[in-house]
């Protein structure tokens, strides 16, 4: 498939052509910037909910959930699941999505696995660009399913519409809940496993942090889930809901995505500065730095300066 046939069939909502594309964005290909350019005037519709928590909190279930839901709601859904990159071949240590399987043969589900690569905030640096495929594919709903990293777990806020942050009985206490910076970031905390001792618990918890925090524009509700039990989905499937008719409403649904796209482009300007600085240089230029570093005759601000001189005197 070239490019052009490939963006026709993502407009054209073929799972096939979805597919090769976001393999085209993963592995950065020569012709990403034909297929951004074919696809972006048909993207910005789909509504993107993250998933983001600790590892084994259920996230993945809970997405599958999520699926069920939307498909009785007559929605068609896409879930992009980021998972840890195996240290042997690169892909996704988890690409099967077992838990997911009950949705592998709907037409209205696709699935696809990514791995970060060793991006530490959760998300690959390519999953800003397979969501723009999935969101020209058509879909309503894109599930940002992300590996479970803890403390640098809040970069999926960044890359989604509404960000669920997932939390299980027993995660811990409100200090450790502060130290992972997850109350900046959660528009709805889900309390997952809500069937275990401590559920009750864990959602006064967090209520009773939300409450003593500086006043929100929406303060997030807590809802407790129990995917064993399929309970509480519904509920939050209304929270979510809500959080999207608040941010229609208020305007903040234009303003984070606004500043998504911008985030991005200046992304990708500094990758190219950094990429240009290094063909610049002089072969050997970048050890020689290295050791004036460690020899401490330079400072990091000072190598800095260097390294923006070379491209200063290649601009001119």
């Amino acid at each position: 498939m070239d490019v052009d046939e490939v963006v026709q069939g993502v407009l054209a909502g073929d799972r096939r052509a979805a597919a090769r594309a976001i393999s085209m964005v993963e592995d950065g290909a020569d012709a990403l910037p034909l297929l951004i350019a074919g696809l972006f005037p048909s993207t910005g519709r789909a509504f993107t909910v993250g998933l983001t928590g600790s590892p084994g909190v259920g996230k993945s279930t809970l997405a599958a959930s999520l699926v069920k839901a939307a498909r009785a709601r007559e929605k068609t859904v896409a879930v992009l699941a980021v998972d840890p990159t195996s240290p042997f071949t690169g892909g996704a240590l988890l690409g099967d999505r077992l838990r997911m399987q009950a949705h592998a043969t709907d037409p209205g589900v696709f699935i696809r696995s990514m791995a970060t690569r060793g991006h530490l905030g959760g998300l690959a640096l390519a999953a800003p660009e397979a969501v723009r495929v999935l969101d020209a594919s058509g879909v309503d709903l894109i599930v940002i399913e992300t590996v479970g990293v803890g403390q640098a777990e809040v970069e999926v806020a960044k890359e989604a519409d509404t960000t669920l942050v997932v939390v299980a009985p027993g995660w811990g206490d409100a200090v450790q809940a502060s130290k992972a910076g997850i109350l900046e970031i959660a528009d709805v905390f889900v309390v997952n496993k809500a069937d275990r001792d401590g559920a009750g618990e864990t959602a006064r918890d967090l209520e009773h942090m939300l409450h003593l925090g500086p006043a929100l524009e929406w303060p997030p509700p807590v809802v407790k889930t129990s995917t064993l039990q399929d309970e509480g989905v519904d509920e939050l499937w209304d929270a979510i809901e809500r959080h999207q008719k608040h941010l229609e409403s208020t305007g903040g649904l234009e303003r984070r995505r606004r500043e998504r796209l911008l985030r991005e482009v200046k992304r990708m300007v500094a990758e190219r500065i950094r990429e240009a600085a290094a063909a610049m240089l002089e072969e050997g230029a970048l050890e020689r730095l290295a050791d004036d570093l460690v020899a401490r005759r330079v400072d990091p601000y000072a190598a800095a300066d260097i390294l923006m001189g070379t491209i200063d005197e290649e601009a001119r």
